[in-house]
């Protein structure tokens, strides 16, 4: 008998663990699914929120491999596999039903995904950046492209540059815009000014008479909603995409007179995905991205929730 093959790969065990570094059975793929070998997986604050208890109902077994922003190459295909060769370069945007939520995910040498959930990877994207598109990239663009109908000439606020931010700010200068950025950290001031903005400011309430067509808040907060309310035109449309808080208050006065369109936005498609990594083949968009080890992915979830990473943080490894 063959003595079956084992990888590394970071697991989620219990509530108030850290992640814990196990052998595992190398995966081999079902008709309809391919196995990648991965070569950067990004590290999201949704895993932190699967250790902390805040997500865990989401995933539906432990031990479970995490880690859903994948990009590699293929490995080995299913028998009814048609789209997709060996050696092929790949990403694995973000799904409930996709890896590292719904099965075992990338924080492992290899990841088996369903054939239908993965986008081939155009050339010239390198990998860290292929990873990050898969989650923050797609859910920006979906932000802006499809919830916020931004095109050429739009004139757009955007609450909030971190990683998210970041991605919608180049989305919607890629799309033609007029960009206007709120964002609370001078810091990064500079960075929004770098990324094309018309204007820069501490809050989006000092864009009141810009004639805003639409704001799209990455914040949350509820003051930040309100503010975009306050801020946007008459008949304008605001993006809901940041949770920084899960209830707030807001000025349904000046929604409703002004006629103010509120809506939502969550995660992406695949043909998001595939956009965002045609704007990165472009040079139209990147992320900014802290690099890691393999062995550092644990460590690298702590530093996330100690808010100490600037942009997106992808492990690449072999």
């Amino acid at each position: 008998m063959l003595k079956e093959r084992m990888m590394r790969a970071w697991q989620f065990t219990e509530v108030g663990a850290p992640l814990t570094l196990n052998e595992v059975p190398t995966p081999t793929p079902a008709a309809d699914e391919l196995v990648v070998h991965v070569r950067a997986a990004g590290l999201c604050h949704s895993d932190i929120g699967f250790l902390d208890g805040t997500l865990t109902p989401l995933l539906p077994f432990r031990p479970i491999t995490l880690g859903h922003e994948i990009a590699g190459v293929v490995s080995a295909v299913g028998s009814d596999v048609t789209q997709f060769t060996v050696g092929q370069k790949v990403v694995i945007p973000a799904a409930i039903e996709g890896p590292g939520t719904s099965k075992n995910g990338g924080f492992a040498d290899e990841v088996v995904v369903l054939e239908r959930l993965v986008v081939p990877l155009p050339e010239g994207v390198p990998f860290d950046q292929a990873a990050a598109a898969t989650d923050a990239g797609l859910t920006s663009y979906h932000a802006v492209s499809v919830q916020g109908k931004v095109t050429a000439g739009s004139r757009v606020g955007i609450i909030g540059l971190g990683g998210l931010g970041s991605l919608g700010a180049q989305a919607a200068r890629a799309l033609g815009a007029t960009l206007f950025v709120a964002e609370k950290n001078e810091r990064v001031h500079d960075f929004a000014r770098s990324l094309g903005a018309e204007r820069v400011a501490n809050d989006i309430t000092d864009f009141a008479g810009e004639d805003l067509d639409v704001v799209i808040d990455f914040a949350g907060f509820g003051t930040t909603t309100d503010g975009a309310i306050r801020s946007v035109r008459r008949g304008g449309r605001i993006v809901q995409v940041g949770l920084g808080l899960a209830r707030a208050e807001i000025d349904l006065q000046a929604l409703t007179l002004n006629e103010v369109e509120l809506v939502g936005s969550q995660a992406g498609t695949k043909e998001d995905c595939a956009a965002v990594l045609d704007l990165v083949a472009e040079g139209k968009l990147s992320s900014r991205i802290t690099e890691i080890g393999f062995e550092e992915i644990a460590d690298g979830i702590g530093r996330l929730e100690r808010g100490e990473v600037i942009g997106r943080l992808v492990a690449t490894f072999g």
